[in-house]
């Protein structure tokens, strides 16, 4: 099928190109337009009103507080059901990230900035490099603090966000939207899959335009919000978990952890650095004075500094050797010619 966006310019000749002028919708077309989105919301799992809860304005604070916990317990039952699409996804994404691929999340609203949390929180856990995980809100920079009129409406934005990311088959792309309509999210989606990028769209709601897009969907079906429509709420909570799986699991995947101990984390400040240390006794089995001093010897990486300690290797040939080994630790300590000095 071919891309809505192929006959769109590019490059210099779209900033030198003759824009049209746009058509301005009539009071009647917007009202018709409007009409046709309330039919489409009215039908959506998470746009839903539940009766049950038309007091909540006068309930007591305890009330409220133990009906939005009672609500957020549906998340992960929700979420138990797509286990299966989740995995896919997730090795789907390490398969193109061991060779050279980006994951990129795209979305608008919460959903955009859900995907910027998860992605600037990858590089001080897990030493990954800022573009790795790359995090894409409709309306740019300034969507992440304040609202962007229309932006979400706006399906060719998201495939030239994606354009000047210079996407390929090698990367990801990760819609993310409650609705699964979300016209920013879908445009996203729809030119990250022509030009053959891996695509899964995270969504709400059962066979969303979202997920008919992606090669995977990730639809976790929560039901009405407590607060009807307000979905920073209980599908905020299941895209955040959601997401939290998949960014966690490729990075075990690609061997960012030693068991289940962060050993490419980047002790960027005195809390990290004392973690670092931590990390390094609980795998090498060290007092405090030897992670620090041997943490120092090796440049503050805690994977080197396992390895001296744990595999008796020199530091000057730590690097050697994580590099034989993909930076894998626990291939590099299972190496014959490294013995392990905390076994047996």
């Amino acid at each position: 099928m071919p891309s809505m966006f192929s006959s769109r310019p590019t490059g210099q000749e779209s900033r030198h190109a003759t824009l049209p002028i746009p058509h301005r919708p009539s009071v009647h077309e917007s009202s018709q337009q409007r009409e046709g989105l309330r039919t489409l919301l009215s039908s959506l799992d998470t746009e839903g009103v539940d009766p049950r809860l038309s007091d909540l304005d006068v309930a007591p604070t305890l009330e409220i507080v133990k009906i939005m916990n009672d609500a957020d317990r549906l998340v992960p039952a929700a979420i138990e059901l797509i286990q299966d699409n989740i995995a896919e996804v997730i090795d789907e994404v390490v398969a193109r990230m061991k060779q050279g691929g980006r994951l990129i999340y795209s979305g608008a609203g919460t959903a955009g900035r859900l995907g910027i949390l998860d992605a600037s929180e990858a590089p001080p856990t897990f030493g990954t490099p800022p573009g790795l995980l790359v995090g894409l809100i409709a309306g740019g920079q300034r969507a992440i603090h304040t609202a962007v009129e229309n932006a979400e409406d706006d399906a060719e934005a998201g495939a030239d966000d994606l354009r000047a990311l210079g996407i390929t088959r090698l990367d990801s792309v990760i819609g993310i939207s409650a609705s699964g309509r979300t016209p920013y999210a879908v445009g996203s989606v729809e030119y990250a899959r022509s030009v053959g990028a891996f695509t899964a769209g995270l969504s709400c709601n059962r066979a969303s335009d979202l997920g008919r897009a992606a090669d995977v969907p990730l639809e976790v079906v929560v039901g009405p919000e407590v607060i009807a429509g307000s979905t920073r709420l209980k599908a905020g909570t299941a895209q955040k978990l959601v997401l939290n799986i998949i960014s966690s699991a490729v990075m075990i995947r690609l061997g960012k952890t030693y068991g289940n101990l962060m050993v490419d984390l980047q002790a960027t400040n005195e809390k990290l650095r004392a973690r670092s240390e931590r990390t390094i006794m609980l795998a090498s089995h060290c007092d405090a004075h030897t992670a620090a001093e041997t943490l120092q010897a090796v440049g503050g990486s805690v994977k080197a500094a396992i390895l001296v300690l744990k595999g008796g290797i020199e530091p000057d040939e730590v690097a050697t050797v994580l590099k034989n080994h993909d930076g894998y630790l626990r291939a590099a300590l299972q190496d014959g010619k490294v013995r392990d000095r905390t076994d047996g």
